[in-house]
């Protein structure tokens, strides 16, 4: 009774004009996580995927359905927590971005404008990688078991 009361609510707030997009997007996704916590054994949405790290080293993740990308990351220390304290866009730094498979990025809905201008703004040549992807910005699902993602490393301006 609680999950469908808080999902009809973030149902008229992700509608409300006055939010922001990142802010939809949040409360989306928390909706989204929330009910498929309960509806679901833990088992069934594990999502495990490969990850390069920035010394060339294939390691294995495994994150939940539902949880982004730079969660599972972070708990498995290939990004920085401290680097990322919030999961919406606006406290993005160039250590959220990814690089994701082609095979891979073709299975994910497409970067929002936030989302490339973000990964604009934090690239030295202003150039966008068609490869890099916002972690915070990628929720997993089971179609993205076995993803391939190569962490890269750190930008100048991010290293303490």
């Amino acid at each position: 009774m609680a999950i469908a009361n808080l999902q009809r609510l973030a149902s008229q707030i992700s509608r409300t004009p006055s939010l922001s997009l990142s802010s939809r997007a949040i409360i989306s996704r928390s909706s989204a996580s929330l009910s498929s916590s309960t509806s679901a054994k833990v088992a069934d949405r594990i999502v495990k995927l490969s990850a390069i790290d920035p010394d060339g080293i294939k390691r294995e993740v495994v994150g939940l359905s539902g949880q982004t990308l730079l969660k599972a990351l972070a708990n498995h220390g290939l990004i920085d927590p401290a680097s990322h304290r919030l999961e919406e866009i606006d406290a993005c730094s160039a250590e959220c971005e990814v690089h994701i498979a082609q095979e891979w990025l073709e299975k994910l809905p497409p970067a929002t404008y936030d989302e490339e201008y973000v990964l604009r703004r934090n690239s030295r040549a202003r150039v966008l990688n068609k490869h890099s992807r916002l972690g915070c910005q990628v929720i997993l699902t089971p179609e993205l078991q076995g993803m391939v993602v190569a962490v890269p490393e750190p930008k100048p301006w991010d290293i303490p």
